[in-house]
């Protein structure tokens, strides 16, 4: 997606009028809309309530068309952060927000609001794309670790931070400041939940040392309400099981389904003997199994597909459009037997407020190491499919 261009006070004063037209804020007083457009002509910003900090947060949840869980959209807690005035404020205020969604498992949906960016556009924002990110190291032997994260480790060490080498180090957390300053923050371990892999009939499986962390709490964001921009707003739902099965088995990222497949004994001198597909199906159970063992909160593709269905149904019968990216909403396991896969959907929407607004990354990829997205778009074959079928979506 291309940078956004920075708006103008124009185009933010009509955000700003849109914002307080929705149907969910029609019980204020029209003062309240006049005295906003007001204060953002006269100074540039004004202060949400917090009251219109939560709707606003939980509309951009039900506007973001790339989250299939959005059938929860009303449930997001919202923490106030905005009177952070230090990278530890944030560092803080982060890990107040971990302690609170991890909730021993339990997963909540939990949103922590940083100050909006000042008049000119600075402000505090977080450079990693997630809480918790495992690092990848370059090494002559190619990547150990996550190589989503090579960059991002390389930017943690110049920023002081020393991993131990491992497969699954939890990076820091980067914050970087208005004044441009990139400061860096461990992350305390007791915060950090993670599933140790077993699979419920392969003993092996424990010997792969596999693992994953409970939170997917996406921290590079922009959340965009009423002409304001909270460039520090981390959020997060649960894991969906295809999700991690992507982070440990694409060929980019951790690629352990080869190692699967021998272990199972599988004839890899093919991709006709579908070696992948019957692994990719083992590291699946697996995952399903390990935090339900462990009691950790996620949801199978099947199930979180089904729940979409209804959201898309409820959105229709309260007259609403639902923006949806067809290539997002279906899984990469299995995805023709699940029910998002055989509908259109309305067609995502990039001018649409409130909303969670997608930024260039904190600085370019080496070009040495070229990097994925981390939990990345859908490969090629899924974008093909959507041209054949039709189906509208973002450039």
């Amino acid at each position: 997606m291309p940078a956004r261009r920075a708006a103008s006070i124009q185009d933010r004063v009509r955000e700003c009028e849109r914002f307080f037209a929705q149907p969910e804020l029609e019980h204020l007083r029209p003062e309240r809309a006049e005295q906003a457009v007001r204060q953002l002509r006269a100074a540039g910003t004004y202060r949400h309530t917090l009251e219109e900090l939560g709707i606003g947060t939980k509309l951009a949840w039900r506007n973001h068309d790339r989250c299939v869980g959005r059938k929860h959209w009303r449930a997001l807690e919202v923490r106030d952060a905005r009177t952070a005035a230090t990278p530890a404020d944030i560092a803080a205020a982060c890990w107040e927000h971990l302690r609170v969604a991890t909730n021993h498992g339990a997963v909540r949906s939990v949103i922590t609001i940083g100050p909006p960016t000042g008049v000119s556009g600075r402000g505090f924002r977080i450079l990693n794309s997630q809480f918790i990110r495992y690092a990848g190291y370059r090494t002559s032997a190619g990547i150990v670790g996550d190589p989503a994260n090579v960059d991002l480790t390389d930017l943690a060490y110049e920023h002081g931070w020393r991993g131990r080498g491992g497969r699954f180090d939890v990076l820091p957390l980067l914050i970087q400041s208005p004044d441009g300053g990139t400061h860096c923050f461990d992350i305390p371990p007791a915060l950090v939940l993670e599933v140790p892999l077993r699979h419920p009939e392969h003993g092996w499986f424990a010997d792969l040392g596999l693992k994953w962390h409970a939170v997917p709490a996406v921290s590079n964001m922009d959340l965009e309400i009423g002409g304001l921009t909270y460039a520090c707003a981390p959020f997060n739902g649960w894991y969906v099981s295809s999700e991690i099965g992507r982070n440990l088995g694409d060929g980019d990222r951790y690629d352990m389904l080869p190692a699967i497949a021998d272990r199972m004994g599988l004839d890899r001198t093919s991709d006709r003997t579908l070696w992948r597909d019957r692994a990719l199906i083992e590291l699946s159970r697996a995952i399903l199994h390990s935090y339900k063992r462990s009691r950790v909160h996620l949801v199978d593709h099947h199930t979180v597909a089904k729940q979409f269905l209804d959201h898309v149904d409820r959105e229709q019968a309260a007259g609403r459009s639902c923006p949806t990216d067809w290539t997002w909403i279906n899984p990469p396991l299995s995805a023709s037997l699940t029910p998002t896969f055989h509908r259109y959907y309305d067609p995502p929407n990039p001018n649409i407020r409130p909303a969670f607004v997608r930024r260039d990354a904190a600085r370019p990829a080496s070009a040495q190491t070229p990097l994925p997205p981390a939990e990345s778009p859908r490969p090629t074959l899924w974008r093909s499919a959507v041209r054949a079928l039709g189906i509208a979506r973002e450039a």
